[in-house]
């Protein structure tokens, strides 16, 4: 079986380039040592800064982003000039990369409306309108790709047909780990892992099954946007994906190298 790593990042977890070749220098490292990788990237932070510079109210519920017309050409904008970024940052640390919106590899359905909670604890029902989860990947593409040396660089925009879906960069990184049946998928994010206090740094959970992800769940101690976070790297760990490890990309040191070499990082979730 092949050892290919999913890494996935955001705004929050990696703000502009320095952040950026940071990892472009880890993620160059790791392939000359022969590692094959696959980039994921969200935008969320940027999305919603451009979408109230334009006069739109970003929304949210459950930390998934309801999405109209003008909410996804927003989203496609904002995600595409990111990626463009994240190549050139690559190919500056020496990368092969090749930039590709999710629809390119993968095909996606819209997602069922929302049951459950809101912000304020409430039940609701809302309708999420043009977002999308993953259905099915085109592993052949990716494969052809790391076959070349190419590092593929994926923005979460997927498609139903011809109809173009926003889709949360965690589910899509999700669903990709899981057609790739990854070895590892690492989240890179902005916090050190799962914690048992958000206001508590030392209060890092090292590792967690998934059974007990549902206690945490249950007892709000992972709570808002983390929900959705955890939720993808289970149905990541259950489609295949060997392990899940949520890492912090402010730590200054080389995170994805450290793990990759057995020094542990973040919070690893297993089956």
């Amino acid at each position: 079986m092949r050892q290919i790593y999913l890494l996935k990042f955001g705004g929050n977890a990696l703000s502009g380039k320095d952040d950026l070749r940071r990892l472009s220098r880890e993620v160059a490292e790791l392939v000359k040592d022969g590692t094959e990788i696959v980039l994921v990237h969200g935008g969320g932070p940027e999305i919603s800064a451009e979408m109230e510079k334009r006069g739109f109210k970003p929304v949210k519920i459950a930390g998934v982003r309801i999405t109209d017309e003008q909410g996804l050409a927003v989203a496609e904008e904002v995600l595409k000039r990111i990626n463009g970024d994240v190549v050139d940052c690559l190919e500056e640390a020496g990368v092969n990369a090749v930039g590709m919106p999710g629809y390119f590899c993968s095909e996606c359905r819209r997602k069922a409306p929302y049951h459950g909670p809101d912000d304020t604890g409430k039940q609701v029902t809302v309708d999420l309108g043009l977002v999308g989860e993953v259905v099915k990947v085109d592993t052949q593409t990716v494969l052809d790709m790391l076959n070349e040396d190419i590092v593929p660089v994926i923005y979460p925009i997927g498609a139903e047909g011809t109809q173009h879906l926003n889709v949360n960069a965690d589910t899509m990184a999700a669903g990709l780990a899981a057609g790739l049946k990854c070895k590892e998928m690492i989240a890179i994010t902005d916090v050190p892992g799962i914690l048992r206090d958000v206001h508590d740094q030392s209060s890092k959970i090292d590792q967690v099954t998934l059974g007990q992800l549902d206690d945490l769940i249950a007892t709000g101690i992972v709570s808002g946007g983390m929900v959705p976070k955890v939720e993808a790297c289970r149905q990541a760990i259950l489609a295949g994906v060997g392990a899940v490890r949520m890492v912090n990309g402010k730590d200054p040191n080389n995170i994805v190298t450290d793990v990759m070499r057995g020094v542990p990082h973040g919070t690893l979730i297993v089956r």
